[in-house]
């Protein structure tokens, strides 16, 4: 607990001359503004002489610690002590000062910080004395080694404790709202509408073009064989039109072989294309008389 400072009530002043009961009843309603209290509706002008305040009726508290290392780190820190090489007889004068003003008002609360303060005069007496050098020749621990140790652990969960408080809590910051909604025991099955159904059926659709397989076959064509058939069509004729010899049913593919057959047919002069002017149909017909 923090020291505490009784503040005395301030007498009241000697140019206020207390008024007589029979006066205060006959005053007007515009001094009561400045009356300094009211009693039982009554206002009052200047304070009773026989007014007791107690001594310890109101207190201020200066600064407020959870405990000795609290106090301790507090001096610590306020002066800018660097804790690893603390200034033991400035911190006790002033940690046994503070132990003095709390014993004055809370005798059981002191008793944690006389521990401490009897721990801080232990150390202080150590550093006094000469180091004992032991039979390995290492330096002797410092005294206030433990003491650091001790204030650096408290100062990281004193932070931690901080860094939690300062997150939102229940209660606190906010509240859960909670609103009861009846449920009814038998299911409630969606509504679906047309448009929905149509989005559906195109979704599946779209995704069965994704995954579906092409096949893709090599169709095997002879332009031998091609030839063959061209010279069957034309024997017994004297001419066949260009585009009777083409059968566009059968696809791309058989109309190019044939037209590749009827290039080699004119290559080896075994038939002769004909036109009789520009722009007039072509004929084919065999360039030998078959026997």
């Amino acid at each position: 607990m923090p020291p505490t400072a009784p503040i005395a009530s301030e007498p009241p002043s000697a140019a206020t001359p207390a008024l007589p009961g029979a006066a205060s009843l006959a005053l007007p309603g515009l001094i009561d503004p400045v009356a300094l209290a009211r009693l039982y509706g009554e206002p009052m002008f200047a304070m009773p002489k026989d007014l007791y305040i107690p001594p310890d009726a109101l207190k201020v508290f200066l600064e407020a610690f959870e405990g000795p290392l609290d106090l301790l780190l507090y001096l610590i820190r306020k002066q800018n002590f660097n804790i690893l090489d603390i200034p033991m007889a400035a911190v006790t004068r002033q940690y046994l000062a503070y132990v003095d003003e709390i014993r004055a008002t809370n005798l059981e609360l002191a008793a944690e910080y006389l521990l401490m303060a009897a721990m801080l005069i232990e150390i202080k007496s150590r550093m006094l004395l000469p180091p004992r050098k032991t039979a390995e020749g290492p330096e002797a621990e410092d005294p206030r080694a433990e003491l650091v140790r001790r204030l650096l652990e408290y100062e990281r969960i004193k932070l931690a404790a901080h860094r939690l408080n300062t997150l939102p809590q229940r209660g606190r910051d906010f509240t859960v709202a909670q609103v009861h909604a009846p449920q009814s025991t038998e299911p409630r099955l969606p509504d679906v509408t047309l448009v929905e159904l149509q989005e559906a059926w195109q979704g599946i659709v779209r995704r069965a073009r994704l995954v579906q397989h092409h096949v893709i076959s090599r169709e095997e064509l002879s332009v031998r064989e091609h030839m063959s058939i061209v010279l069957r069509r034309l024997q017994g004729r004297k001419f066949l039109e260009f585009e009777e010899l083409f059968d566009a049913s059968r696809g791309m593919p058989v109309l190019v072989v044939t037209f590749i057959a009827l290039l080699e047919l004119a290559k080896e002069c075994l038939l002769e294309i004909t036109q009789a002017e520009s722009f007039a149909p072509i004929y084919v017909r065999l360039a030998y008389t078959p026997a």
